[in-house]
């Protein structure tokens, strides 16, 4: 639980409609790199496998909630690295739910979740040049931009730059 009265917790079944919505939402694709639609018997089985062990999968999604349960958005941990201590982090946040502090309160909780449970000394996040919003989220964070990828994205007939932030978490 966070200051917003949101929490982090593992999808659910009764999380299908919420995935199958941002999944097949062509606005989010650009930032996950789909190319086509996810139907709905494959999300549901995603679902249920989805709660695997972090250390078997390298990955796990989180859906953003209030206490009620009710789903605002998905922040993931990706390329867990639990040798080198390390892992990617992504967020999408729903529209009708931006702007109100919860991407920031998310991050936060992902990173002491990281930092407690899963020892993690490092994360790391990729933002489109061009997403002004999230590149102010991570440097009010702290995050360090510590690269551009050159024509890293293929957008709309354009190639754009990636911007590469990390995040050293103190030992405190």
């Amino acid at each position: 639980m966070g200051i917003n009265k949101i929490n982090l917790r593992a999808l659910e079944l009764d999380d299908l409609e919420f995935l199958f919505e941002i999944e097949n939402n062509r606005k989010f694709w650009k930032i996950s790199y789909t190319i086509l639609p996810f139907s709905k018997y494959y999300l549901e089985k995603y679902i249920k496998e989805s709660n695997l062990d972090i250390y078997s999968e390298k990955q796990f999604r989180f859906v953003i909630s209030f206490e009620n349960k009710h789903p605002i958005g998905l922040i993931d941990l990706f390329d867990f690295d639990p040798v080198n201590h390390r892992a990617g982090i992504g967020i999408v946040i729903m529209n009708t739910h931006r702007k109100k502090g919860y991407a920031l309160e998310a991050v936060k909780l992902i990173e002491d979740i990281s930092k407690k449970d899963l020892q993690i000394h490092q994360l790391y996040v990729n933002v489109g040049i061009d997403n002004k919003i999230s590149l102010n989220l991570f440097k009010k964070l702290g995050y360090l931009e510590t690269g551009i990828k050159k024509d890293w994205n293929y957008i709309n007939g354009q190639y754009t730059d990636e911007v590469l932030f990390q995040k050293i978490l103190s030992s405190e």
